[in-house]
């Protein structure tokens, strides 16, 4: 898994502009308006998590089009399974033991 991928994803500008890009492919003019950053520091954020892996860009006559991309989400989320396999098994344990206590 990518070091790069998880600093980028410290800096809530970052977070913020995977939000957005969760709900649909944006140019960078549109996430600078509706999230009121500048255009320069909207394109430094997105090229940050362009090198991390987490966004695509593709090229639409003048503008860049951003999307996530969901080779690098798959790897976080490949390295979060075991700690959400953990957390389940033990909220499993919470409840069968709620249900043991509501049976006596």
């Amino acid at each position: 898994m990518k070091e790069a991928a998880w600093s980028a994803l410290v800096d809530p500008n970052r977070r913020a502009i995977l939000e957005m890009l969760r709900q649909r492919p944006c140019a960078v003019g549109e996430l600078a308006d509706e999230l009121g950053f500048s255009q320069p520091m909207t394109s430094k954020h997105l090229r940050v998590l362009r090198e991390s892996g987490l966004v695509s860009v593709r090229v639409d006559a003048q503008r860049r089009i951003y999307a996530i991309d969901p080779g690098g989400m798959a790897e976080l989320d490949a390295w979060l399974a075991p700690y959400r396999r953990l957390w389940n098994d033990r909220l499993d344990a919470l409840g069968r033991h709620l249900d043991h206590k509501e049976e006596t």
